[in-house]
């Protein structure tokens, strides 16, 4: 019988089929997020940042970035400038006090805002954990805020109308990840 294949898929397709009254009954989680919070384990985040090439020129952006993990290893390990953008509040108040206890505050900053007003247009480098239909509601500001050359690295969801330039699948804790690179200009 060939049902592994289903068995593999099933923690995505339940997070997939989320649907928004499903989060609202989720500890922390409210329906007018654009995803759930599902922290990318550490192997996926160094994937992540490696494949864009990420160094001590870029200004990484992380939009919903929850407990900071994608700009703190942007910036001890790759010496990278970042930003993270994330909503909720607590999220961001445990971020900043990690931040100060690992003294990266002049490297890492971490603004409470709704990812789809925020101004783009420093970052060379945007990371997404996002949902396939909230990837879709944040292109028209990626496309306008973003220059030429700037990476743009998806975590499980594509870009709809965008082709990435790379894929990448890595096996992690429960599931396979896939990781989409995409570059603005070429996208």
């Amino acid at each position: 019988m060939k049902s592994r294949p289903f068995t593999r898929l099933a923690p995505a397709l339940l997070f997939i089929g989320m649907a928004p009254a499903v989060w609202s009954q989720a500890p922390g989680i409210q329906p007018n997020r654009l995803a759930p919070y599902v922290p990318s384990p550490a192997p996926v985040v160094n994937l992540m940042l490696s494949l864009a090439g990420v160094s001590d020129k870029d200004t990484v952006y992380d939009l919903g970035s929850g407990d900071g993990r994608i700009v703190i290893m942007a910036a001890q390990q790759f010496g990278a400038k970042a930003v993270g953008v994330e909503i909720d509040e607590d999220l961001v108040a445990k971020t900043r006090d990690r931040i100060k206890e690992l003294n990266l505050e002049d490297r890492v900053q971490i603004v409470q805002q709704d990812l789809m007003d925020v101004d783009l247009s420093p970052a060379s480098v945007v990371t997404l954990y996002l949902l396939w239909t909230s990837n879709k509601k944040i292109r028209p500001n990626l496309e306008a805020s973003l220059k030429e050359g700037t990476r743009v690295v998806s975590h499980d969801f594509r870009i709809e109308g965008w082709k990435p330039i790379q894929t990448e699948k890595i096996r992690g804790p429960g599931r396979n990840h896939t990781i989409y690179l995409y570059e603005v200009g070429k996208q």
